[in-house]
């Protein structure tokens, strides 16, 4: 696929950037460059491929998930630099 001057200036455009020249000829190029490499890519034989999320063999550490006992609310409160009954208080965000 290629990427013209016209079609990076229309998408810059759309992303509201504003490109200089230079920088248009050089995005240009590159993006060209990249998918010609994802063309590439695209086609290769990957049928033998197992799909992995990962390149190394690693698997997340987690302690066991079991229930215990809260913070009471008093507890969870103590610290609280505002508060109103048993909930923390903040400033409102909306108007």
């Amino acid at each position: 696929m290629a990427i013209d001057k016209e079609t990076v200036k229309y998408v810059a455009h759309l992303a509201r950037i504003e490109l200089q020249p230079d920088e248009l000829e050089k995005l240009s190029g590159q993006l060209h460059d990249i998918l010609g490499f994802i063309d590439k890519l695209s086609r290769l034989d990957t049928s033998r491929v197992n799909p992995s999320s990962h390149i190394l063999p690693i698997s997340n550490v987690l302690r066991e998930d079991k229930p215990r006992d809260s913070l009471s609310p008093d507890k969870a409160l103590e610290n609280a630099p505002v508060k109103k009954g048993n909930f923390f208080s903040v400033p409102k965000i909306l108007e």
